[in-house]
This record gives C-alpha cells, sequence and structure tokens, in this order.
C-alpha cells in the first residue's frame, strides 16, 4: 500500500469514527458498514479526545462570564451529550433496565431493546450526570476541567474495541453483531492510545490508577454480561463507555 493509500484509509477511518460516534453535521453523509465501523474503532480515542476538547471549551466559556463551576460541568457535559446523540447513555440506561428488570436472559434482552426507560434506567442517568457534573465541578482550577475531560472521552471510548474481543455477542442481531469483530490490530491501537492519553492528561499516577479501575470495571462487566445475558450487546458496550468515563472523571478530581 503506497503512502498516500494509507493516509486515504486512514482519513476514512477517522470519518466513520467521527459518523458513528457522534452527530455532527460535516459527517453525517458518511456512509459506512459494520465492518467499516470495525476496522475504524482504533479511532474511537481519537474521537474522544475531539469530544473532549468541545466539552472543555463549552466550560470555559461557561467559566468566563462567571458561572458556577457546576453549572459550566453540567453545560459541558450537556453539549457532549448533544454531541454524541447520547449514544452512550442510551445504552447505560438500556443494559440497567435489563438487567435489573428481567428474568430470564431472552426477557432481559426484550427489555433492552425496548425504547421506554424505566426506574432502573432512569436512576442510572441520574447518576451517571450527576458523577459527571459533580467531578468537574470539584477542581479548585478551572484549568484542570480541559485534560479530566479529554482522558474521560478518550479512555472510555478506547475500551469498546477490546470488550467486544474479549465479549461475544449476545444476539445474532443488533447493533454489536452487525459491527462484528473489531481486528486485534484495531482494538490494540485503541487501547494504546486510551493509556496515552490518560496518562498524558493525569500524570503517571493518576493515569495508571484509572487504567486499573477502568480494567477492573471492564473485568466485572463481562463477567456481569456473561451471567446475564450471555454476552455483549450495543447497549452493553454504551454502558462499558459511561462507567469508565465515570471512573475516569472521578480520578481526575481526586488526583489533579
Amino acid at each position: 500500500m503506497t503512502t498516500g493509500a494509507s493516509i486515504d484509509a486512514l482519513t476514512t477511518d477517522l470519518k466513520v469514527g467521527l459518523a458513528f460516534l457522534t452527530r455532527l453535521p460535516f459527517v453525517g453523509e458518511t456512509q459506512a458498514s459494520g465492518a467499516d465501523v470495525a476496522r475504524a474503532s482504533w479511532s474511537f480515542p481519537i474521537v474522544g479526545v475531539a469530544i473532549g476538547l468541545i466539552g472543555a471549551f463549552v466550560a470555559w466559556l461557561a467559566d468566563s462570564v462567571g458561572l458556577h463551576p457546576f453549572i459550566s460541568g453540567t453545560l459541558a457535559i450537556g453539549v457532549i451529550v448533544l454531541v454524541t446523540g447520547c449514544l452512550h447513555e442510551d445504552g447505560l440506561a438500556d443494559m440497567i433496565d435489563g438487567f435489573g428488570g428481567g428474568g430470564s436472559p431472552m426477557l432481559k434482552l426484550e427489555i433492552m431493546r425496548d425504547s421506554r426507560v424505566g426506574a432502573y434506567g432512569t436512576s442510572a442517568l441520574i447518576l451517571s450526570f450527576m458523577l459527571r457534573a459533580g467531578a468537574l465541578a470539584s477542581f479548585a482550577d478551572p484549568a484542570f476541567v480541559a485534560p479530566a475531560l479529554i482522558a474521560a472521552e478518550a479512555g472510555g471510548r478506547a475500551t469498546t474495541p477490546l470488550f467486544m474481543r474479549l465479549v461475544p455477542p449476545a444476539r445474532q442481531d443488533g447493533l454489536s453483531a452487525e459491527v462484528g469483530l473489531p481486528p486485534p490490530r484495531a482494538a490494540l491501537i485503541a487501547a494504546l492510545m486510551g493509556m496515552v492519553v490518560l496518562v498524558f492528561c493525569l500524570g503517571f499516577g493518576g493515569g495508571l490508577i484509572a487504567l486499573l479501575l477502568v480494567a477492573t470495571a471492564i473485568v466485572f462487566l463481562a463477567w456481569l454480561s456473561m451471567s446475564q445475558i450471555g454476552g455483549q450487546t450495543g447497549d452493553v458496550l454504551g454502558a462499558v463507555e459511561q462507567v469508565s468515563e465515570v471512573l475516569i472523571l472521578l480520578v481526575a478530581a481526586a488526583w489533579l
């Protein structure tokens, strides 16, 4: 493959990653199959960096006009949700509803596919939003908001390709089954980039603590998913991202 072709392939993967993970208007026309998304999954942490920068910019604007840090943090999370179209929040709510409200694995999967959100899912979303906004509001120096958000958004999205490699799909249809198995190289690159971003933004100590907590969460959620529904779905992947994102922000709040 020539250098030009390699650059074109990387650019295409980045466009696919942006189109899959965000609702930004300039990438909305990108057409991609499930195999394209799997191949482009290495770019997920890069997209996360961009999302974190957008949130950090909004937080900076809010802080510059004198708004309370909790309001600034809430606005930052709000614009991130707007940019991503609640992709991962939807997964978190559906997974908690299914795991909490279903009896058999089949019933749990049916609940997860239901577009309505129940009490379990609503409670999980409230907790996620409060922890993220509260973590951002806790910084003594607003300058720490940017590295914390970049670490959380990139690190959280770096976990999903690896999780898809570790845990098989629970059903034969749906988002996760359609995307399929990310190439080992893509999952490895995503994981390594996530680690680098964590250490760069949080320092070696904070990055290591965040990495250990996220790794523990991945192992636990992998076990939970296998025991509850026999695998993972797109909703489970969304929940994995959300849990990872919250843990990284909490470490940043305690460390920075």
